[in-house]
């Protein structure tokens, strides 16, 4: 299996408390993340791990719009100028279009980072290089598979990317890597299908697909009605106009361990295979591990879930997305990664 990776990731290393159950605490989105999982996939992985190819912003533009894309790249430069940050300082949104009645947009940059947020994740000097690396390693991963160089490819980003929507960043998401990789391989003509198993709903991606009948978004993950991100990821909402009927979320009850989970992995694989796809695309998040607190996989539930994911039989990409328990991340994710090698 190919790997690609980019140190720029470093260049996205919030550091101010956030609240977590009403305790500041350090951000659980973070540098040393990525290299737990790197150290723990080398020693599983026969080849050296690559670099990315730099991402063409046609591609970025054709999955996020083109404004909300222009906000990422000078957000930073122009919140240091307004209020006079020596550019080490993490801008933070938090003033949002009131809803019940139209408003009206503004160029001011803290307005900006209120539309263009849903959640409360900082932007730093260097997010837009970072994020940029990230979509470039799912997107060199998705051209390896595509050119026939491997029959699978796993690209080891962070941040993560599938909350992030069409012009949203949230849930620690600015692009998302996995749509982006989605969308290289239907520009090149392959009928593709995300496929996230991430914990939490992959409603970033669902609304870069909605109204689209060439991409099958499926995800399957803890209900929504109790955890993030709550809006979205309903088994009820299945697309609309071109794609209705091309978007299908599994939620789960939370404490889900693998008797639980595997069934409803089975179908959410089954949609796939049905969906007749000939790419697969694999949102990767391992907080599913009973140490997140969520769902409860652990140990060799991820060898299983890496086989399973195996047996769809298509070429496939697999794209880091969640997991914060640095105790297990590593492991989990060496493991899926073993587990689909094995088959």
């Amino acid at each position: 299996m190919l790997v690609f990776a980019s140190e720029a990731h470093r260049l996205h290393n919030p550091t101010e408390p956030h609240l977590f159950a009403g305790v500041a605490q350090p951000p659980r989105e973070n540098v040393e993340r990525a290299d737990v999982i790197r150290e723990a996939v080398q020693s599983v992985v026969t080849q050296d791990i690559r670099e990315p190819a730099p991402i063409d912003v046609g591609l970025l533009a054709q999955v996020h719009q083109l404004p909300y894309l222009e906000f990422l790249r000078t957000a930073h430069a122009n919140w240091c100028a307004l209020v006079g940050n020596d550019g080490t300082g993490e801008a933070m949104p938090f003033v949002r279009p009131m809803l019940g009645s139209p408003f009206t947009t503004s160029e001011h940059v803290l307005a900006q980072m209120g539309r263009y947020s849903n959640d409360a994740d900082p932007i730093l000097a260097g997010t837009w290089e970072a994020v940029n690396a990230g979509a470039a390693c799912a997107a060199s991963a998705a051209a390896a598979v595509l050119s026939g160089t491997a029959e699978a490819a796993y690209a080891l980003v962070r941040p993560p990317g599938h909350h992030a929507g069409p012009e949203t960043y949230g849930g620690y998401c600015y692009l998302n890597n996995t749509a982006i990789a989605a969308q290289l391989v239907s520009d090149a003509g392959g009928r593709v299908a995300t496929l996230d198993v991430d914990t939490h709903a992959g409603n970033g991606t669902q609304a870069v697909f909605w109204e689209r009948s060439d991409v099958m978004s499926v995800s399957l993950h803890v209900d929504p009605a109790v955890e993030y991100p709550y809006f979205q990821g309903h088994a009820h909402e299945r697309g609309a106009g071109a794609g209705e009927g091309f978007n299908q979320n599994f939620p789960m009850a939370k404490g889900t361990d693998w008797s639980g989970y595997k069934p409803v992995l089975d179908a959410a694989c089954d949609a796939v295979t049905e969906f007749g796809a000939e790419v697969v695309i694999v949102a990767l998040g391992v907080d599913t591990a009973v140490e997140d607190g969520v769902l409860a996989l652990s140990g060799d539930d991820y060898r299983r879930l890496g086989a399973r994911l195996a047996r769809i039989g298509r070429p496939t990409v697999l794209v880091q997305e969640g997991g914060y328990d640095l105790s297990v991340l590593g492991r989990n994710v060496a493991a899926v990664l073993e587990g689909f090698e094995a088959v």
